[in-house]
């Protein structure tokens, strides 16, 4: 059969869809690209908040118009939390909890009895290569988690920690690289407890990565600023793993944080990035904040953003509060007005487009080796427009002569100057003697 997988949310879905679609051709079918040509459409659901519900219900019923025809098979965290509800959706033919994900490709097979195609099955040690960029692959290591942040509903959706074994990870990252991926990120619901359900843990499989793969890239997603050793700093000792940490603050008041029910305070948050800064050269450091979590007032909000200036962060992903039901902040007194938020919020994004302004203004004039994705767009100029990103994440811009491929390809060059209102990455410019240089750099093996 022929089958379209698709999912809204975390990087964690889009790990997890990137494994089924390489599963499904391993058992003979055949994945495609387009919603109309499948005889079924898989779509990985989100929950974090009440609008992505509402999003993850509008997908269902726009893969049906698109193909009602097909089978409709709805998995995820909000299929998981109200499967009666998503079942009950016209056009689903097929819910799939997040407790037997794992078995999805097999189960949906045998659910729809299709049978395989045989000329579609992979040759031995084939990797197929889910529709999108081939430079970057996301890696699920872990999912579940054990902590209780009064804001999330992703744990009770998820369940309890399960890590996936060392030997499968650095099994699937020698495949992608085979494929002809440059870098591997690592993702999980709580990817800092991997390895705690059979007496592992995180440092211990980036070594397995680091030491039993080729890979150039080897990147982290999102950390939780705690259960990381003393010594898993010393990790970045090797030049493979990208100077970047994402560290998730929500917010810079402990009373506040303790309210959220998270695992440190700023003093306990601002001491574990200095460790790291002393250990990673030119680290990049992005976070998470939660504008108006129910309780906030004036003086913890001040506190946020003083806290926020303080760390100069390179990039702030904000998250204006929204009431989730299911979880404890939902029934919290104190939920702050609309109007509050929509300025808070205004406030800490002009605070953190200075700060991302002044850590690529760093940059000027300094030499990063860059990954470079593709396809380049072709300008009416006539060169060739690529993006990219350093190793320690920052977003790059370059323009070359048509003849000149950088696609998936990681080449060092010189970043000129801040670029983009707000200012979203750098202008770079190549060596000299392009031409010669990118010819012989980028053919030689």
């Amino acid at each position: 059969m022929k089958v379209y997988l698709t999912s809204i949310g975390c990087r964690l879905n889009e790990a997890e869809v990137a494994t089924w679609a390489r599963q499904f051709q391993e058992l003979g079918h055949q994945v495609t690209t387009s919603p109309a040509e499948a005889d079924a459409l898989i779509f990985n659901t989100c929950a974090v908040t009440n609008e992505a519900a509402r999003k993850s219900r509008q997908w269902i019923k726009r893969l049906h118009r698109q193909n009602p025809n097909a089978r409709l098979v709805a998995t995820g965290c909000y299929a998981s939390l109200q499967p009666e509800r998503v079942a009950e959706l016209m056009g689903v033919d097929l819910v799939v909890e997040n407790q037997d994900k794992e078995l999805l490709p097999i189960l949906v097979a045998g659910a729809l009895q299709s049978s395989a195609i045989p000329v579609m099955a992979t040759e031995p040690g084939a990797l197929y290569v889910y529709p999108g960029s081939r430079t970057r692959a996301f890696v699920k290591v872990q999912d579940g988690c054990r902590n209780r942040c009064t804001f999330c509903i992703v744990t009770v959706a998820r369940g309890q920690e399960r890590s996936r074994p060392i030997v499968k990870v650095v099994e699937e990252i020698q495949a992608l690289h085979r494929a002809g991926y440059q870098e591997a990120v690592l993702t999980g619901v709580h990817l800092g407890g991997y390895g705690d359900d059979f007496g592992e843990d995180l440092r211990s499989l980036v070594q397995a990565i680091l030491s039993d793969t080729d890979i150039p890239r080897l990147r982290l997603s999102s950390l939780e600023p705690w259960d990381l050793p003393e010594e898993f700093f010393e990790l970045w000792d090797n030049s493979r793993l990208m100077p970047h940490l994402h560290l998730p603050l929500q917010s810079g008041s402990d009373r506040i944080l303790r309210r959220m029910a998270r695992r440190y305070t700023t003093d306990a948050y601002a001491r574990l990035v200095v460790r790291a800064q002393e250990r990673i050269p030119d680290l990049n450091l992005t976070t998470d904040v939660i504008v108006g979590f129910p309780g906030e007032e004036e003086e913890d909000w001040a506190q946020t953003m003083a806290f926020v200036q303080q760390m100069a962060f390179g990039h702030v992903h904000i998250f204006t509060y929204s009431l989730r039901s299911g979880t404890p902040a939902a029934r919290m007194p104190g939920q702050v007005a609309g109007e509050v938020k929509r300025e808070r919020r205004r406030t800490l994004h002009a605070l953190a487009a200075r700060l991302k302004a002044q850590q690529l203004a760093r940059y000027a004039g300094a030499m990063r080796p860059v990954l470079w994705e593709g396809p380049g767009e072709l300008m009416p100029s006539g060169v060739v427009r690529w993006t990219g990103y350093t190793d320690n994440y920052l977003r790059v811009q370059i323009e070359t002569p048509p003849t000149i491929d950088l696609e998936n390809h990681i080449l060092s060059v010189r970043l000129k100057h801040v670029f983009g209102q707000p200012p979203d990455r750098l202008l770079a410019e190549p060596p000299e003697s392009l031409d010669h240089y990118f010819t012989e750099v980028l053919h030689h093996d």
